[in-house]
């Protein structure tokens, strides 16, 4: 549990990426720490710690997240993120951040994870392990998510 400790941002970081509510990002982080602790045995060290926990944590918020889709109500749940709630700071950056994050919700799955992943300075060949495509397809794709982001942010921003 040390290095899952180690490593928490991680999870955190994977955790708002995915889920807006607060209270559906601590359900999804549990969930994480179960699936890493159950499968803790099947870690063998053939690569770092870090990488393991990615794949297990973002194959945890995927299966999740593919839930939460399914629950009658949570089409009706407002996107209506507060980055005060977070820390309790409302500066600049933070507000810049929450958007960001707004942008990515829109974001289909792979893309979020994807785009998880380049944040976390993952190389390339990395990325391709842990998402089961290739390089060339990974920077591909990173070069239309960028892209995408720039558009929807834009659009947030233009609508505030």
């Amino acid at each position: 549990m040390q290095l899952i400790g180690q490593n928490k941002g991680i999870l955190f970081k994977i955790c708002r990426i995915y889920l807006e509510d607060a209270n559906d990002r601590e359900d999804l982080l549990q969930e994480m720490i179960l699936q890493l602790w159950r499968g803790f045995h099947s870690f063998k060290g053939e690569s770092k710690f870090s990488s393991w926990m990615y794949r297990v944590a973002l194959n945890t918020a995927i299966a999740f997240f593919k839930k939460e889709k399914r629950r009658p109500d949570s089409e009706q749940i407002p996107l209506n993120f507060d980055p005060a709630d977070e820390r309790g700071n409302s500066s600049e950056k933070e507000e810049q951040l929450a958007l960001f994050y707004k942008a990515v919700q829109q974001l289909n799955k792979v893309e979020k994870a994807l785009i998880f992943l380049y944040m976390e300075n993952q190389p390339h060949d990395e990325i391709a392990a842990n998402l089961g495509i290739t390089t060339v397809n990974v920077r591909v794709r990173l070069n239309r998510i960028k892209n995408r982001l720039k558009d929807i942010i834009k659009k947030l921003s233009d609508e505030h």
